[in-house]
């Protein structure tokens, strides 16, 4: 449920599960983190999924089971953000729940029309992943993140767009390749000055 692409140094990772709207269990959770730690030699990295939802969060039954608080969210976002290569999220639709946090980790974020971004964390009656809100106010800043967060408000792709939370938005047919486009410059550079722009790029 959760594949692996490489293609050159390029690799594609692909939520695989639309029946349950790309919902993670413990087992793809567990996949993804091992990818992540093991993609360092992956000059760009591409998250995306199938179906019409990039991801709902955590698998329901899973949820109730403990999934929603575990540190496994964490540790995803944390192996991405440090990743020395380009990352790119590019959400075929609605983006949900704990799965904010890896797309958050992305250095960018592309989206399909009629996307919607809400993180019902606080309802549910948990905290979100450490990193998050962090991660959250950098890019929309504080006010907005608590709009998000705390105001449990469902943002359009339109929104997400103008607040700073999407990078650009982006036709279906064209969203994986669009993703290549964007992360072509990065794979004909230098390695060495492409991670140092990376460095030079990072806020906090």
């Amino acid at each position: 449920m959760i594949e692996l692409e490489k293609d050159g140094d390029l690799w594609i990772v692909t939520l695989n599960r639309p029946d349950k709207a790309n919902s993670l269990t413990p087992e793809m959770l567990e996949h993804l983190c091992e990818i992540a730690e093991s993609a360092g030699e992956a000059r760009a990295l591409i998250l995306t999924g199938k179906g019409k939802v990039f991801s709902a969060g955590a698998d329901l039954d899973a949820a109730k089971a403990g999934l929603a608080a575990s540190p496994l969210w964490e540790r995803l976002s944390t192996a991405i953000a440090a990743l020395p290569g380009l990352t790119i999220a590019a959400m075929n639709g609605t983006l949900a729940g704990g799965s904010n946090g890896m797309a958050l980790a992305c250095d960018l974020r592309i989206a399909v029309p009629g996307a919607k971004f809400f993180y019902p964390v606080m309802k549910l009656g948990y905290l979100p992943q450490p990193s998050d809100p962090g991660r959250l106010a950098a890019l929309v800043g504080p006010a907005r993140a608590k709009l998000i967060l705390m105001g449990g408000q469902k943002i359009t792709t339109d929104e997400a767009y103008a607040f700073g939370l999407i990078d650009r938005i982006v036709a279906p047919e064209e969203l994986l390749q669009t993703a290549r486009d964007l992360a072509a410059d990065t794979l004909s550079a230098r390695p060495e000055i492409a991670r140092a722009i990376k460095d030079m790029c990072r806020t906090g």
